[in-house]
């Protein structure tokens, strides 16, 4: 009886250990620096950093240098949907079962059982996984959820899967259908095991993680995401370490070189509404569901950078050259006295923000 009940005491204790009383994680917090000069960062740049975001619509920033943060705005403890983001998570899930052998990039997706009430024709169903998870099937079906080009669709059949690229949610929900049917378990789950728990997410909670859509348009529903800013970044900074952490290969090097190179190039994404033309912004190629820096203000710094980007100014950027993630959250909807008011933060102002900590640097 003695050994029973210390057993119960020892599991209860590493239990509250790693939740907290509503259900989330207790994780590993991120160290610090002494100070930004010691880490060879400019204090007067970083304060005037403070002045730029307060006039944005930021409500959570983290910058992590060689692992350690180096600045920090507004709460990073709030959860909230990563929008499009999810995608770029989704290609490194699928990492583990490249690698195991359990994903075959090749397989069509009639073989795996991929349909639509309304049915796909033979040449839809021709498309393998690999055209699927860089949307470049070439099935042009509308999606559960909104938010893809659907200007850029073309008729049903009219093109060989592969040879077009389309930002189509389509494809990105059945490329988490297919990594929930290859691993046998839901998605939120995979995620929980492969990421929040080694990495010490600080404010998971699989209860807060939820899909989205309407299946009358799709059966393939989204597969939303919800995570803080302080979480979200020790995603970004898994990339950067090349897929390591804290000694465990979590993903394959091999995996995070594939989707972080280019599957379709720039003058493609830009022809199809991806990217955009201004100066201050990336000019994107596109990779396995990430943004890929081609050039920036023709700076050497962010060579080899790549992006997740999502609706409304959800951002997590890696560029490796200079040791650094940043991830951005936007609380798209704020209570007002007169009601909730829309705020997002463009494209263009989270990139000046990047280049302001990027030139902090001494």
């Amino acid at each position: 009886m003695r050994n029973t009940t210390l057993s119960f005491l020892l599991i209860s204790i590493f239990m509250c250990s790693c939740i907290t009383r509503k259900g989330a994680f207790q994780g590993q917090a991120w160290e610090r620096h002494a100070s930004p000069q010691a880490a060879g960062f400019n204090p007067e740049k970083l304060a005037a950093l403070d002045q730029y975001i307060d006039s944005s619509n930021t409500t959570g920033l983290i910058a992590i240098y060689d692992g350690k943060v180096i600045y920090e705005y507004g709460d990073l403890k709030k959860v909230s949907y990563l929008a499009s983001c999810r995608k770029s998570v989704l290609a490194m899930l699928y990492g583990k079962y490249i690698e195991d052998g359990t994903v075959d990039l090749n397989q069509s997706i009639g073989e795996l059982g991929i349909t639509e009430a309304d049915g796909l024709l033979p040449i839809e169903k021709t498309a393998k996984v690999d055209h699927i998870i860089t949307s470049r099937s070439g099935v042009f079906h509308i999606a559960a959820n909104g938010g893809y080009d659907l200007d850029n669709f073309k008729r049903r059949g009219s093109v060989q899967p592969g040879d077009y690229f389309v930002y189509s949610n389509w494809d990105f929900n059945v490329g988490g259908h297919l990594l929930e049917q290859y691993a046998g378990k839901n998605i939120y789950e995979e995620m929980e095991e492969q990421f929040a728990k080694p990495l010490g997410f600080q404010d998971w909670h699989i209860k807060n993680q939820r899909k989205s859509g309407k299946k009358k348009k799709s059966q393939y529903l989204a597969y939303h995401f919800y995570l803080s800013t302080r979480d979200m970044a020790k995603l970004g900074q898994l990339m950067l370490n090349q897929g390591e952490w804290q000694g465990q290969q979590l993903i394959s090097q091999n995996w995070v070189r594939k989707i972080t190179s280019t599957v379709t190039p720039q003058d493609t994404v830009l022809a199809r509404g991806g990217g955009y033309r201004r100066p201050d912004v990336p000019k994107y190629s596109y990779g396995y569901m990430w943004w890929l820096f081609d050039e920036l203000k023709g700076q050497d710094a962010y060579e080899g950078s790549f992006s997740a980007t999502g609706y409304g100014g959800q951002y997590l950027t890696v560029i490796p050259k200079q040791k650094l993630v940043i991830a951005h959250k936007t609380k798209l909807d704020i209570p007002t006295l007169l009601g909730w008011k829309y705020h997002e933060t463009p494209e263009w102002v989270y990139y000046h923000i990047v280049d302001q900590i990027v030139n902090a640097r001494e």
